[in-house]
């Protein structure tokens, strides 16, 4: 099972990834959290998150609440156990510094959320093709 952690407090963005994601021939577990601090949990398995799988990936938004994408991101960058793991930044910034700042703190890619329904469903679909039918991940 493959297993994706969605980073995200927009409700009607969630809605799009998990219709996108669940048309998918792939199996795959997808966990969202909706804010930094939840995200922090989630990844250190602590609090309400002790049982969660590590995610092998993770799409995350650059603006939550609580801690920003941007702390999220450094801090996963940060730790042995958690750098390995990709992170797409899915977020509705088409900022140069965010993009910037985005790769400098090792983000994998940066993605600037289509506001189209479709285009934003193929978006979804397309990152998941790519690094999953594509892409070598390491397992665990």
């Amino acid at each position: 099972m493959i297993q994706i952690l969605l980073i995200e407090d927009n409700l009607g963005d969630i809605r799009l990834a998990e219709e996108a994601l669940s048309e998918s021939k792939l199996r795959l577990q997808l966990s969202v959290v909706r804010d930094g601090q939840a995200a922090l949990n989630y990844l250190n398995q602590t609090g309400d998150f002790e049982d969660v799988p590590r995610p092998d990936l993770i799409l995350l938004d650059l603006n939550l609440p609580k801690y920003s994408g941007k702390e999220v991101l450094a801090y996963i960058k940060s730790r042995a156990e958690l750098k390995h793991i990709p992170v797409v930044v899915l977020t509705s910034s088409q900022a140069e510094e965010d993009i910037v700042e985005s790769y400098r703190l090792y983000a994998n890619c940066y993605i600037s959320k289509p506001l189209d329904f479709d285009q934003f469903i193929k978006v979804v679909k397309s990152i998941e093709s790519f690094w999953f039918s594509i892409v070598k991940l390491p397992r665990g």
